[in-house]
Parts: C-alpha cells; sequence; structure tokens
C-alpha cells in the first residue's frame, strides 16, 4: 500500500529515538578538538624546548675563552649536529681582550594536526640566549729596551713618559689587587734580583745541584753553590727558548761577571772596584721588578732606568713570558715571603686553563738584536794563571815549565812567572821572569862594593906625607830581601770581576807574547758571543711559544730598523698588536695598548 509523502515526514518528525546519537558526536568533536590542542601545543613546546637547549649549550662553548675555533662556527655547528640549521636566525659575536660575549636566537614552526581545524596551521616557537665570559685579573709583563743606543735621540725620555703613563691609565682602570706588572729591562743580558736568583738552581757551569745560596754580603765564588756573587744573569742554552717555562728546579748556567769592550783594571783601586761596562749589570735599578701593583713605585723605577750595552730581545722576552707562566709560582711566592711582592698574587702567574687573568707582554725595542757575549767554558771557574797580591797591588802571571831558563837559575824544571813592570814597595823596579809569583819569595841581589884606601907615596924629609896616593879594592855583597805581602791564585770569575778581558790581554801577555797571539789565546778565545741570527731565531720561537699559550703580546719598533721590525712583527699576536713609532708617536703606540686592556673594564 502507498502511504502518501506528507504522512512519511510527518512520522520522522514525530519520531524522537536518536536524539542523544547526534549531541553525543557534538561533544565528541569538542573533546576531540580540545586534545588535539593540547597535543598541537605540547608538540610545540618540545621542538622549543629541545631548540633552547641547544641554543644554551652553543652560546656557553661559544663563549668560552679557552677554546680556540670561530665562535659563531661553534654555535652553528651545534644546531647542525642537533638537526635544528634551519631553525638558527642570529648569532652575534663581540670578542675582546679579556672578554668574549655570544648572542644567539632561533625560530621554529611546528604545523598542527588538530588547531587546523580551527585554521590555526602552525604554532611558531622562538628562542634566545647570551654567554659572557670575563677575565677578571691582569697579568702584564713590559719588556723594555735599555741598551746603549737608546740613550740616543731622546729615545729613553721618551719611553720613560710613554711607560709610566701606560701604568697610570692601567692603575686607574682596575681594581687594586687584579693588575700586576712585571717591568724586564733588558740589554746584553738581564739581571735579576738576588732574593730571586737564590730561588734558581744555578752555577757557573750549570752542571751542579746548587745546595746553598750565597751569602748576601759576600762577593767571589761560593763552593757550595758554585755561583758568583757578583752579578745575577742568566746564561740560556738554546732550546731553553722553544716554551714558556722557567723551573727553578732545573739546572742553570749563570752568566759571569765580566766585562769585553773597556780597558779596566779594579783592583788598583781602595777600594777595589768591579768592572765598568758588565755584560751583567749590578745596579738595583737595572734588574728586573717583580709582580708590582702600586703605582708610584712602578713609575720610580722606570724613572730610574738607564742605557748602556747591546741588545738582546730574545732574553728580554724569554725572562718576560717567565714571569707569566705558572713554572714560577714557587718563585713569587719565595718573594711575597721577603716581602718583595704582594701577597695579592699569592695565585700568581696563573694556570693559563684556568683563565682567571689576561697575559700581556709589551715588548719594545729601539734596535735589533746584535753580539750577546759571554766566557767560554775553559775561562768560567778553577784557578787562572795571574796571581794577585793584594797589599802591594801587584799582579803575577804564571807562563808555566822554565823550559829555557829564562829566570836565569840554570833550573828548566822550575815554574816560570812573568811580573809585569811595576815599582815594588821600597821603590825598586821590577820586571821580568822569576820562579814565583811576587809576594811568595825572596830577591837576591848582589851588589860590588866599592873601597878606596889612601896611602902616601912619598914623605917629607920631617916624615910628613908629601904625595898621597890611593888603591881601590871591590867587594862582592849579597842581599837576601822577603818579597812584601802574599800572592795569590785567582780563580777565573773574581779574575774578570775586577779586570777587564782587554786590561788582560795588554797588562799581562802583550810585554812577552806576540800581539796576535795574545789576543786570540786571551781575548777570542774567552769571548765568545750568540750572534744576531741565531738570536733572531730564538726571539721568534719564545714568541711562538707565547702566543701558543694565549698570550696577547704587543710590540713597539722604536725607530727601529728594518731587521728589528721585522722580528718584532713576527713575535706580535697580529699585525694590529705591532707598531712602528718615532719620536713622541710612542706615547701614542703605549696610550693605544692601554685603551685596548684598559676599555674592557677589567673586573671579575
Amino acid at each position: 500500500m502507498c502511504v502518501p509523502r506528507h504522512t512519511w515526514l510527518r512520522r520522522f518528525y514525530d519520531d524522537e529515538s536518536g536524539v542523544l546519537i547526534g549531541f553525543s558526536i557534538f561533544l565528541f568533536m569538542i573533546i576531540l578538538l580540545v586534545g588535539g590542542i593540547g597535543i598541537d601545543i605540547m608538540r610545540s613546546e618540545m621542538n622549543r624546548t629541545r631548540m633552547q637547549h641547544t641554543l644554551d649549550r652553543a652560546v656557553l662553548a661559544a663563549a668560552d675563552m679557552g677554546q680556540q675555533l670561530d665562535p659563531k662556527s661553534v654555535v652553528r655547528d651545534y644546531f647542525a649536529k642537533s638537526g635544528l640549521s634551519d631553525t638558527l636566525t642570529y648569532v652575534h659575536e663581540d670578542t675582546g681582550l679579556n672578554y668574549r660575549v655570544v648572542t644567539a636566537k632561533a625560530k621554529t614552526e611546528t604545523r598542527t594536526d588538530f588547531m587546523k581545524l580551527a585554521g590555526i596551521d602552525s604554532l611558531t616557537s622562538a628562542a634566545s640566549g647570551q654567554a659572557e665570559e670575563r677575565i677578571g685579573g691582569v697579568e702584564i709583563s713590559l719588556v723594555l729596551d735599555v741598551s746603549g743606543s737608546m740613550g740616543s735621540n731622546s729615545r729613553l725620555y721618551n719611553l720613560k713618559n710613554a711607560a709610566k703613563d701606560f701604568i697610570d691609565t692601567m692603575v686607574a682602570n682596575t681594581e687594586d689587587g687584579k693588575l700586576s706588572v712585571s717591568i724586564v729591562p733588558y740589554a746584553t743580558q738581564v739581571a735579576v734580583p738576588e732574593k730571586l736568583f737564590d730561588t734558581l738552581n744555578a752555577s757557573i757551569n750549570g752542571n751542579m745541584d746548587v745546595d746553598t745560596a750565597l751569602d748576601p754580603d759576600e762577593l767571589g765564588v761560593d763552593a757550595a753553590s758554585n755561583q758568583q756573587g757578583y752579578s745575577h744573569c742568566l746564561h740560556f742554552d738554546g732550546s731553553d727558548f722553544n716554551s714558556t717555562t722557567l723551573n727553578p728546579g732545573d739546572r742553570w748556567t749563570q752568566a759571569m761577571h765580566f766585562s769585553p769592550w773597556s780597558d779596566y783594571d779594579g783592583r788598583s783601586y781602595d777600594p777595589k772596584r768591579l768592572v765598568s761596562t758588565p755584560v751583567c749589570r749590578t745596579d738595583s735599578a737595572s734588574e728586573v721588578m717583580v709582580l708590582e701593583k702600586n703605582q708610584t713605585t712602578l713609575k720610580n723605577y722606570i724613572n730610574g732606568l738607564w742605557a748602556s750595552g747591546n741588545t738582546s730581545i730574545d732574553i728580554g722576552m724569554k725572562w718576560g713570558v717567565a714571569l707569566l707562566d705558572p713554572s714560577t709560582q714557587s718563585i713569587i711566592d719565595h718573594l711575597i715571603t721577603e716581602e718583595m711582592v704582594s701577597d695579592d698574587f699569592s695565585d700568581r702567574p696563573t694556570k693559563y686553563e684556568d683563565g682567571d687573568a689576561l697575559k700581556v707582554i709589551v715588548l719594545m725595542t729601539d734596535g735589533q738584536n746584535t753580539s750577546q757575549y759571554y766566557v767560554a767554558d775553559d775561562f768560567r771557574e778553577g784557578g787562572s794563571n795571574i796571581w794577585w797580591n793584594d797589599s802591594e797591588e801587584i799582579y803575577s802571571v804564571y807562563v808555566g815549565v822554565d823550559t829555557y831558563d829564562n829566570n836565569n837559575n840554570n833550573d828548566r824544571t822550575d815554574d816560570l812567572f812573568y811580573w809585569p813592570g811595576h815599582n815594588d814597595s821600597n821603590g825598586d823596579w821590577q820586571e821580568g821572569w822569576y820562579d814565583h809569583p811576587y809576594g811568595n819569595g825572596e830577591i837576591t841581589t848582589t851588589e860590588w862594593i866599592k873601597h878606596v884606601e889612601t896611602y902616601c907615596k912619598r914623605y917629607k924629609r920631617n916624615g910628613k906625607c908629601k904625595k898621597w896616593g890611593n888603591t881601590t879594592t871591590y867587594e862582592e855583597i849579597t842581599t837576601t830581601v822577603s818579597e812584601n805581602g802574599e800572592a795569590v791564585q785567582l780563580e777565573y770569575p773574581d779574575l774578570w770581576a775586577y779586570t777587564s778581558l782587554e786590561w788582560n790581554v795588554e797588562e799581562h801577555y802583550e810585554p812577552w807574547m806576540n800581539d796576535n797571539d795574545a789576543w786570540n789565546d786571551w781575548y777570542y778565545d774567552v769571548r765568545k758571543y750568540v750572534g744576531t741570527s741565531t738570536k733572531n731565531a730564538r726571539t721568534k720561537a719564545v714568541c711562538d711559544a707565547a702566543k701558543a699559550k694565549n698570550i696577547v703580546v704587543f710590540s713597539i719598533g722604536f725607530e727601529a730598523p728594518s731587521g728589528g721590525q721585522a722580528v718584532l712583527k713576527n713575535c706580535a699576536s697580529s699585525d694590529a698588536h705591532y707598531f712602528d713609532v718615532d719620536g713622541l708617536e710612542i706615547s701614542d703606540a703605549f696610550s693605544a695598548i692601554a685603551s685596548s686592556i684598559a676599555q674592557l673594564k677589567l673586573t671579575q
């Protein structure tokens, strides 16, 4: 039977079964949408968290001043290895001498699965971070040329003013106790304070362990330490320049106290005087100043610098880096005990890996490496062939066995000594060949005494003498006289300390030797030297070692020749760290260096 359409629609309208199913579907869709939104948000937050963690680790690693890679590359590498390279949007690096700041930003989009039903196709998440490392302390070594040429053209005067202004700037911009400055004045050699030298295992032959340091009030050679007490310089070997270390426990060779230049003898003075213009200076104004912080003390020290000698850039740099190297920390501890260094610096030189201090060298010269003189091994220790009578101030020269009987005593097996021409205490001139040094024997002289007797040749009748005559006879008189004083054999270090090489040749050997032989045997065989090319190579080696330890090296060529400029450029940390200046421009160089450090706000 056919039901009319209106009847069917009426029945459907009146039927209430299935109403809850539709409502349930609606509720399910609402629940599904809300849950989906949470899932989309959770996924977005997971991606953001992963991105932020990657960014945090990246900027921390990049800001570490101990790592040598490009900071921006470090950040990019972290993101690449995490598969997030596409999210990195910004990397910035700000690096100075004692700080590094790295900033990075990243952004990611997470495609939505549920929120797109509401018209939101993706969620954007951003991350940003900044890491900073700053070094709180500063250790500086000023390595300053005080060779003879610095006395010309007002160079030393201009250097002093520039260096003092540098000190003012550094002190004014640094917290107390954060800045330590060592000053290394160098010429032919570098002299150090005696209390520093006493910490070193140094001897004149470099082959023995030193157990006992010299008494500070004694000069001469100490048997226990095998050191000469006149001056305090080290004679470095070539291999010493390959590293920044100066280990006090190693065996070091003490430089001899001698003069290769002057024609001078100090024993004739009362009191005796050491040789003038020695290779190793002895005055406190020429000794290294170690880890000082007091502004006035530093500037007064700079005022006392004076010019003399050759140029040894390599030795100056060696001491400059050594005073920044942790190997010398025990030396600093000793000097603190001796109240020569502030106890603020009990942890210095700091370890390189700690990164607690910026280490800086400022190297300055007006020249180039020149000859560094030293005494050959055969003339460094033991008895010399020169004897000295101190009370009579008379030398004697031991020549050897008297094979040709030069002293005319009919003995060809005894010792032969030459006495240089002199007046003895009796005013008698003494010179020539003898079998002993003056003062250790007797002088036998033979003298013929003339006797004249008068007699009468003819008498008068009255018995009186009319004519007198003379009879002459001679008597041989032998006189033995003990020599005054006592001759003592001089040790080589004592000989050179008061008698220059040149004076020794001219007074002791030229009078009886062939002049060429005298100079070859007693000057050129005694005085050896390290030449320019070797010293240039040594300078490069120690500069490279310093830079490998992240020591910042500034160098200043002050009216220097091309050879010196080349050495300084190679030594500097970069071309921007080298300054070529004339005249008053040296102040500009020191000012620029000080500003480069001071503007970094050197505080922790």
